[in-house]
């Protein structure tokens, strides 16, 4: 980093320097990300834990004794009260009514999605959802299917990659009157990380949609306000937001909207008896209903103490941060050009901070115009110890629309008479005439800072030709 560099930063992002306190916090809780000359930019993939987290956890692990929560033991009671301090932790977290809303324990986001889709009453009903969605909501289409509802998918447009409103419009406006109906999109895409429209949750309400808000990869850099905004669903994965534990997420729920859920088998700790010989069983009521077996008791007291970590830096200070280095990488990025005149990269998503997250989503360009690999991308960076992520990031929809992949193209893959049960990626970049079947992306995150960006745009710059 030159003077200069930062001095023409700071000019055009001055807001950049609110956001100190995360400097003199990575210099103390981060240290090792410095210290292993790391250069991370995989925050949607994963946070990065502070030191102080694992200090506090482990403390707490080693001056106490816990059991399985499951009793009414001293050591069980401990354990269940550190569970549900968390429980209600998450609640006050987002802002959510107790009364209103409900914290359920699940592996992670996936795990969350798929409860909802193996207790959700499909039939008659439609689930409507975008191109732009994690395959984890994707997945719930296959339950909806089996239960005859109709599955729309409503189209994203280059070259923002926002959603056709028109269109959502025109579905939301034709909910199924015999059955239920879901609504189902990202507060952020985890591809181009455009931040889409919290207002549609009440829009779709006012015509009878349930919806789920997949807040994954939002949360992480934004406050989510359910006092504000009122989703039915909403997963989330806590290693997303601040690294640790891993292993941990949440559904969490509108009680209204719980009671419709109808869970397709009971397992331990799900019910309050359940018969052998009597052949019938009662599940139990609110969150323990969909928390099978023993809870992860000994890890959960960690997720308070991130969420604490998380208050303790503020989600204003988190989010210009973001917004500032995401601006910066933006313009320097797309501004790069080999001698032939050709760009380095091509952008998918909005070419400015506004209305988007951290992730930066290109593929790179050789001086002919023709696509760069992005496997290869990923092991020069990783020769240079910079941590990015490349592929499809789980998102097909808006890859497939991103990297121009038709319909037509798509069908002759999946129509193919050689090996129809086994596809790897080699075999798929042929079906799609050699388009790239992925991309490079690159995530700002809570603890990056100018010198990382700049590492990045220096790698960036030794691939011009």
């Amino acid at each position: 980093m030159t003077t200069n560099e930062f001095e023409t930063f700071i000019e055009k992002y001055p807001t950049y320097q609110k956001t100190e306190t995360i400097d003199a916090l990575r210099k103390k809780d981060y240290a090792r990300l410095d210290a292993g000359e790391h250069v991370y930019f995989d925050y949607t993939g994963g946070g990065i834990y502070a030191e102080s987290q694992i200090e506090k956890h482990q403390k707490l692990l080693r001056e106490n004794v816990f059991g399985n929560p499951h009793s009414s033991n001293p050591t069980s009671q401990a354990a269940t009260q550190l569970v549900e301090g968390a429980r209600e932790y998450i609640l006050k977290f987002f802002n959510a009514d107790p009364d209103e809303y409900l914290a359920i324990f699940t592996s992670n986001a996936s795990g969350a999605l798929k409860l909802i889709g193996e207790s959700y009453p499909f039939s008659n009903g439609r689930y409507l959802l975008t191109f732009d969605n994690h395959n984890s909501v994707n997945g719930i289409r296959e339950f909806a299917h089996a239960r005859g509802a109709d599955v729309t998918y409503i189209p994203v447009m280059l070259p923002d990659m926002r959603v056709d409103a028109e269109q959502l419009d025109l579905e939301l406006g034709k909910p199924s009157p015999s059955g239920h109906n879901l609504f189902a999109y990202p507060a952020q895409s985890n591809f181009s990380s455009v931040k889409h429209p919290l207002e549609w949750i009440e829009k779709a309400h006012a015509h009878g949609w349930d919806v789920l808000l997949d807040a994954a990869a939002y949360v992480p850099t934004n406050k989510l306000d359910l006092s504000k905004v009122n989703p039915d669903f909403v997963p989330v994965s806590f290693y997303k937001i601040f690294g640790y534990p891993t292993g941990l997420g949440a559904l969490i729920a509108r009680k209204s909207a719980l009671a419709k859920l109808h869970r397709p088998w009971f397992a331990g700790g799900t019910i309050t008896v359940a018969s052998v010989q009597g052949d019938k069983y009662y599940l139990a009521d609110g969150a323990p209903a969909f928390e099978d077996g023993t809870l992860d008791y000994l890890n959960i007291p960690a997720i308070e103490i991130g969420l604490k970590h998380i208050e303790s830096i503020g989600y204003e200070v988190i989010s210009e941060r973001v917004k500032t280095l995401t601006g910066w990488l933006l313009e320097n990025l797309t501004q790069m050009k080999h001698s032939t005149g050709e760009p380095l990269v091509r952008l998918f998503g909005p070419n400015s901070s506004e209305g988007r997250g951290g992730a930066v989503t290109v593929n790179f360009y050789d001086q002919n115009g023709k696509a760069i690999d992005h496997r290869f991308i990923e092991s020069e960076a990783n020769k240079v110890n910079i941590s990015l992520r490349t592929g499809c990031f789980c998102n097909p929809g808006a890859g497939e629309i991103a990297l121009g992949i038709s319909r037509v193209e798509l069908d002759v893959c999946f129509t193919r008479p050689d090996n129809p049960d086994h596809m790897t990626i080699d075999d798929f970049r042929l079906c799609i005439d050699g388009k790239s079947s992925g991309a490079v992306r690159i995530s700002v995150g809570m603890v990056t800072n100018f010198n990382d960006v700049q590492s990045l745009l220096t790698f960036a710059r030794g691939l011009l030709r």
